[in-house]
């Protein structure tokens, strides 16, 4: 591309350096022609008063030697005989003797080729009442005298030209390139898998919209990629809800070879899914605003499949706030999701037999989702709504409450845990119905005391 624009200026140049440079140097040696004859005519009108006075061959000679042409021997006078007098011819003739007749004959002046130049002829009226002709050689050098030198100018100023455009064309296909290699060198890297590359938007316009395209494009890709290790991360978490329903039910199949190793392979299965969550890319990548659910049938749903493992475990359940439509702005999976990992963690961090409660808030602005516990409590409640924060020594990835967090600030609402009045711990899930106006008072988000019921 730099060079294709630097001989495109080259040809152009050069095109115009010809248009204007062949017809200059032509007028240039026309012109020193045309200087040549001039000075020979002037040479030629000196002899004149000489011969307007006398016709006589000494006066004139002196006259013509007075003459800077003359004393170079440049200029020949012919005096026709007439019936007093004889021709009077001086100096050295160049012409043929016809043409000097013609001259005279006509009165016309006129310039004739002759070797090594041209020979002007001037017919003069002098005293007999003759026509005569004063010649006056012109030597090629005086007709192209300078024009050498003009046209060697001409050249130099037209190399000269050409030499600058290339230099501005290589400087301005320079700054057309250099952002075009740019750019082709950070798709090539994007291509091989370094997502931190941007490009400069810089260089010409059209360059400039195509690096920031291709940023936006890189910025996609990224966002992309998060989406989907956030995509692994949250759909391994959902695993736990039914490996925990295996582990509670491997546990009442009491001893034996088959009753370990089901056991064995629950576990092996539940530590490869956590490693599954812990390598997954932990970044949140934004998304949408889901169409909305109907969160008690969600929460009627979930507590149904629930209350069968809490039943086995002799835990109490109680619900309240369910039995009437509460339409949330949060995706019917993902609010099942929120609160799977809510009571999964039920389950999995009390012991057998402590009760929990499902509770449902609604107003016209929020609905609240409490979930209690009469468990040991949440030692770190900013420590457990942060991804990637969790026990990893108890089995916990972190990652339970942060799904709950996401569906919260998806509507712009927040998660706060607390304590119960059941004694233990208490997650409030505070969704607000409109999510372009958010209504959550984020202040209580890591509020320790217990939260009141309504």
């Amino acid at each position: 591309m730099r060079w294709s624009l630097v001989r495109v200026c080259l040809a152009v140049t050069a095109m115009v350096v010809i248009a204007f440079a062949v017809p200059l140097g032509l007028v240039v040696k026309e012109l020193s022609r045309d200087r040549a004859l001039s000075n020979a005519e002037r040479q030629a009108a000196a002899i004149a008063p000489a011969l307007a006075i006398t016709s006589d061959r000494v006066p004139l000679e002196r006259a013509v030697a007075t003459t800077q042409a003359g004393a170079e021997n440049r200029i020949a006078l012919r005096i026709p005989a007439t019936a007093t007098a004889p021709a009077v011819d001086i100096g050295h003739h160049r012409v043929g003797l016809a043409a000097l007749e013609s001259a005279s004959a006509h009165g016309e002046a006129a310039t004739v080729k002759v070797p090594g130049g041209l020979a002007l002829l001037r017919p003069t009226a002098v005293s007999s009442n003759a026509i005569a002709v004063v010649e006056v050689f012109v030597p090629d050098g005086d007709l192209t005298r300078g024009v050498a030198t003009a046209w060697l100018m001409l050249a130099g100023v037209g190399l000269g030209l050409m030499i600058t455009s290339v230099a501005i064309a290589d400087r301005l296909g320079s700054r057309m390139v250099r952002p075009a290699v740019r750019l082709a060198g950070a798709a090539h890297r994007l291509g091989q898998g370094d997502l931190g590359v941007r490009v400069p938007e810089a260089g010409p316009g059209e360059l400039r919209a195509a690096a920031a395209a291709f940023n936006a494009m890189a910025d996609q890709v990224v966002q992309l990629l998060e989406t989907e290790r956030e995509l692994a991360a949250d759909l391994s978490h959902r695993l736990r809800t039914p490996l925990t329903v295996l582990r509670l039910n491997t546990a009442s199949l009491g001893d034996g070879p088959a009753a370990d190793q089901t056991r064995a392979a629950v576990a092996q299965l539940e530590r490869e899914v956590d490693q599954i969550i812990r390598t997954a890319r932990e970044h949140r990548a934004s998304a949408a605003v889901p169409a909305g659910c109907d969160a008690a049938e969600v929460i009627r749903d979930r507590m149904a499949f629930w209350s069968a493992l809490a039943e086995d475990e002799d835990r109490e359940v109680r619900t309240a706030g369910a039995d009437k439509p509460v339409r949330v702005p949060v995706a019917r999976v993902e609010l099942a999701a929120a609160l799977d990992a809510m009571l999964g963690n039920v389950f999995r961090h009390t012991p057998e037999g402590t009760a929990f409660a499902v509770d449902v808030h609604s107003s016209q602005d929020a609905v609240i989702v409490l979930v209690s516990d009469a468990g040991p409590g949440v030692a770190d409640p900013a420590a457990a709504v942060r991804r990637g924060h969790g026990d990893g020594g108890q089995g916990s990835t972190g990652l339970g409450l942060d799904i709950v967090r996401r569906v919260a600030e998806s509507t712009g609402g927040d998660v706060a845990i607390g304590r119960s009045v059941l004694g233990g711990a208490e997650i409030r899930v505070w969704l607000a119905r409109d999510p372009r106006t958010p209504s959550s008072p984020r202040t209580s988000t890591h509020r320790r005391g217990p939260l009141k019921r309504r």
